[in-house]
């Protein structure tokens, strides 16, 4: 299959060069004539490559190019801007916006033919990493099928997760990592015993010790993956207190990665307002009781505080979840 280039200038004989070039080479070739056009045409065509002009009525190239940087849905496409000789100042620009490379005008067809092939390597490769990533999500699905009781739960901690990084005011890309961290939060126990993790009464300090390495194989899991270096320690962290009673490491206070403490509310919240073997699901009222008790030791008492308002708000009500998950199967 001939991979899909989007050529955008308001040039109409710098677009034509292109053209030509491009569907010489055997590529498949959509153009833009100002950065306007070219967001729609991404959301239209999605492209495997962006040949991206500088200058340009309406909207310049910088915008576009953070416009989609910045967009997870188009981040990963990659983008080469086009720009004039020895223009320093629009390359530093450019990097800043999160251009992945540079062609200077006039094209030498070459060099081009390079650096097309080039990026196009990298995104096939990005491309079976994303692939990759997809079956990580997968497993972490098949981890919660192992228990009738945790049906759904990964998705309201992600609902929930991403509910109290928005209103803590974390960046996007935290949000983003807490959210991801929401669903992968339990992967490790992919490596204990099934029989551990159905087990209705409680385990032995055998056992114990066996579930307490879920969050660091969990880790483990994820290490080879893009978001490995902002959500695996979501993952290892989210059974440690804020008083530095938990595990794996007894990490205390600040310590303790923002989003595993954010997990770490959520989860408890998520477990005591759900069916047990061992208990109906209690009331809104007796899970806040027994969040407020944990406050200042197993948790963060400012994120508590957030997390406690939106509950007494109503957006955290189990009919807005549930009107969450049903909306669509997929995790993320």
């Amino acid at each position: 299959m001939f991979a899909k280039i989007l050529v955008v200038d308001d040039e109409p004989s710098i677009v034509d060069v292109l053209t030509r070039f491009l569907s010489r080479e055997g590529y498949e070739v959509v153009t833009a004539a100002n950065g306007l056009q070219a967001l729609e045409r991404v959301s239209q065509e999605q492209p495997d490559l962006i040949l991206l002009d500088v200058t340009m009525p309406e909207m310049d190239g910088f915008t576009v190019c953070q416009r989609l940087k910045e967009d997870e849905n188009t981040a990963l496409i990659p983008i080469t801007m086009l720009t004039g000789l020895d223009d320093r100042e629009h390359r530093t620009r450019g990097i800043e916006a999160g251009a992945d490379d540079f062609l200077t005008k006039p094209f030498e067809q070459s060099i081009l033919r390079a650096r097309i092939r080039s990026q196009l390597r990298l995104k096939r490769l990005t491309d079976q990493l994303e692939h990759t990533e997809g079956v990580i999500f997968m497993l972490a699905a098949a981890v919660e099928a192992k228990d009738a009781y945790t049906e759904g739960h990964l998705r309201r901690l992600r609902t929930y997760s991403e509910h109290l990084a928005l209103a803590y005011g974390l960046s996007p890309a935290e949000v983003r990592a807490v959210r991801y961290g929401g669903v992968l939060h339990d992967i490790g126990k992919i490596g204990v015993d099934e029989a551990i993790i159905r087990k209705p009464g409680p385990l032995t300090p055998e056992e114990t010790a066996q579930m307490r390495r879920h969050p660091e194989i969990g880790a483990q899991i994820i290490s080879q993956m893009r978001f490995a270096r902002d959500v695996a320690p979501i993952i290892s962290g989210h059974h440690e207190y804020w008083d530095g009673s938990g595990y794996p490491l007894g990490l205390k206070g600040e310590e303790i990665p923002i989003g595993a403490r954010i997990i770490t509310i959520v989860d408890a919240y998520d477990a005591m307002t759900t069916d047990r073997p061992y208990r109906a699901a209690l009331s809104d009222e007796e899970a806040i009781r027994r969040l407020q008790a944990g406050r200042g030791t197993q948790f963060d008492p400012d994120l508590l505080e957030v997390f406690l308002e939106l509950i007494k708000t109503g957006k955290l009500l189990p009919e807005q979840v549930r009107a969450a998950v049903l909306a669509g199967s997929a995790l993320l």
